[in-house]
């Protein structure tokens, strides 16, 4: 899966995710480093990249996301992944109506699993 995003609720949110069994992670954010985040949040990403649970692709910007697959660009280079879901946490307001009409199913969760 794909965690979009360089914030502590990104972090959060992949950490989590790389926890489950049988679960790889893939971590975009576009910055060259994550600047404003919690020191336990940096630690534990590091923790899951040393474990292969999770892949970090700083500097990557989401180009395309397909049925089963995502493409990024990482300074040039083109990468596609095999992919089940992606998470955005990139703040701001979710542009809700205009995913929907082009056909993006928008599930949201009020602080439930």
């Amino acid at each position: 899966m794909l965690v979009v995003g360089g914030g502590d609720s990104a972090l959060e949110a992949a950490i989590a995710c790389a926890k489950e069994p049988g679960t790889m992670v893939t971590l975009s954010y576009r910055s060259e480093a994550f600047s404003r985040v919690k020191q336990k949040n940096r630690e534990s990403v590091q923790q899951a990249e040393a474990t292969r649970k999770l892949k970090v692709l700083l500097s990557s910007n989401v180009e395309e996301i397909g049925v089963d697959t995502i493409t990024l660009d990482q300074g040039g280079k083109k990468i596609r992944l095999k992919n089940d879901a992606v998470i955005v946490c990139a703040g701001g307001i979710l542009p809700t109506p205009f995913l929907t009409e082009i056909g993006v199913q928008v599930e949201t969760k009020y602080g439930t699993a």
